[in-house]
Formats: structure tokens, sequence, C-alpha cells
């Protein structure tokens, strides 16, 4: 999957988060299916490799790649973003596809960007008003 370069951080994670969860429902289907306790049985796959097909082969690398240019626009200051907040969006759409075993609806996704992620960055990036 492409990583998505829209001009902004909100369309970066708009775009990255809808083709996340399109990209992993089946699998997380499968691996429900399959149930925990047999899943690396059934797919073949060690617990490593199904972790790297839950979070993506590059998931971390594209998430910090989305958020470096969003940097490099003077959108946010990474400095200041705790990791906890960076991983929050990624994170969330994993749960939702692991809990509903199902493509996460796009308004979810605005949802997570729209009402959590950018008022988290937003709140850590705002500039301190010597005032």
């Amino acid at each position: 999957m492409d990583l998505p370069d829209t001009g902004s951080l909100r369309g970066d994670l708009l775009e990255a988060l809808s083709g996340m969860g399109d990209a992993r429902a089946g699998f997380f289907a499968v691996a429900a299916l399959a149930g925990f306790s047999g899943v690396f049985v059934s797919t073949g796959l060690s617990p490593a490799q199904a972790r790297e097909r839950i979070i993506g082969e590059q998931g971390p690398e594209r998430m910090r790649a989305i958020y470096q240019r969003a940097h490099d626009r003077g959108e946010i200051d990474l400095e200041r973003l705790p990791g906890a907040v960076l991983a929050l969006p990624f994170d969330l759409i994993r749960h939702d596809l692991l809990m509903t075993l199902e493509r996460v609806p796009p308004d979810r996704v605005r949802a997570i960007v729209d009402d959590l992620t950018l008022p988290l960055v937003r709140a850590y990036c705002e500039v301190d008003d010597p005032s």
C-alpha cells in the first residue's frame, strides 16, 4: 500500500487509516474464525508473523513517515508529541478491526482523526504563549 501524501496531516491520517482497515479486515476475520488458540497452527504463521500482519509490514515506519511529513510542513512538532498520541489512531483501527472483524466505516475513521487524534495533537503542539 502506498503511503498517502495529501498535503495535510488530517488527509494523510484519513487515507492511511482507511487503507489500513481495508487491507487488514480479512486477516482479522480469518484469525477470529481460527480462534486465537489455534490461529498460528491454522495459518502457519509464527506469533511474530501474525503481529506483523496485524500491524502491517511497514506499520511503524509508515506511521512515522506520515507524522514526519506533517512536522516538515510545520503542522506539528514531533518533539512535543508522546508516542502514545502518535500510535493512538492506528491502535484504535486495529482494535475496531479485531472487535468487529469488518472494514472500519469511514465515519468511524473520521471520528478517530477529527474527534480524538487531531485535538490531542493540537493540545500537545500549541505554542507556549509568553503573555
